[in-house]
């Protein structure tokens, strides 16, 4: 067994995965993901992105293939040490928010520091600052269901972010929020992975959000592709191929 490189924070090869229906999701992914970098994986709806990124968080195990987090074998651990693992090194964003109804605002943003056996009090102070660098600051004492759900969504990012984790996985994580929230949501979610040498691996088939990534890499029927850029079709070859049309 081949020991990653050892500037990869994340690696994986040859990653097989298949759903429950017997559907294909990955066929023979690798990839490696430095320390400190910003990674979009991209590409269409059903492209595979979301198992990527939930096979290398260990979220779910890969049914062939290895994953590597720091030169540990992530493939081969077992339930309890993946939960642990996310739970210390690891934060998470869905597309769409999901926050614990009875907790206020910073009481969510803050829960995993808590369940780290952060004092209530630290955590607190962490995920205030968290909330204010996302413009919600004011919402802190509200619970969920008075949040719009774009607020929502950035309690959730603040509550990824608060623990300072090693690496970030981010789902679409700006999929719920409108086109002038996401730029700033975006700006201050690179801004901090940089500032604070967060890995992050984002998936999104967006080529905006994409393109804020330090490197990319796109996807397609579970596997990974390289994207031909065509150069741009000038005037005269325009007007060439419409006089061949009207000839034919």
């Amino acid at each position: 067994m081949e020991a990653p490189p050892d500037n990869d924070v994340l690696w994986a090869r040859s990653l097989h995965f298949t759903h429950d229906d017997g559907s294909p999701a990955l066929a023979g992914v690798s990839l490696g993901v430095r320390e400190g970098e910003i990674l979009a994986v991209s590409g269409p709806r059903g492209s595979g992105k979301t198992t990527l990124l939930r096979c290398l968080s260990g979220l779910v195990r890969v049914r062939r293939g290895e994953v590597w987090f720091n030169s540990v074998p992530v493939h081969t651990m077992g339930p309890v040490s993946r939960e642990r693992m996310r739970r210390d090194r690891f934060g998470w964003i869905d597309p769409a928010p999901v926050l614990v109804p009875e907790l206020n605002v910073w009481e969510n943003a803050a829960l995993p520091l808590m369940l780290r056996g952060t004092s209530r009090r630290r955590a607190k102070v962490a995920a205030l600052e968290w909330l204010e660098r996302l413009d919600i600051g004011d919402t802190a004492r509200r619970r969920p269901h008075q949040l719009r759900q774009a607020e929502r969504q950035r309690v959730s990012i603040a509550r990824a972010l608060a623990p300072a984790p090693t690496v970030l996985f981010a789902d679409e994580p700006t999929a719920p929020l409108h086109r002038a929230d996401r730029a700033h949501v975006l700006r201050t979610l690179t801004t901090a992975a940089r500032s604070h040498g967060i890995t992050v691996v984002l998936a999104t088939h967006d080529a905006e959000t994409a393109a804020l990534a330090d490197r990319r890499v796109s996807l397609l029927d579970g596997r990974r592709v390289h994207t031909l850029h065509l150069p741009p079709v000038t005037e005269a070859e325009t007007e060439g191929r419409a006089a061949c049309s009207l000839s034919a």
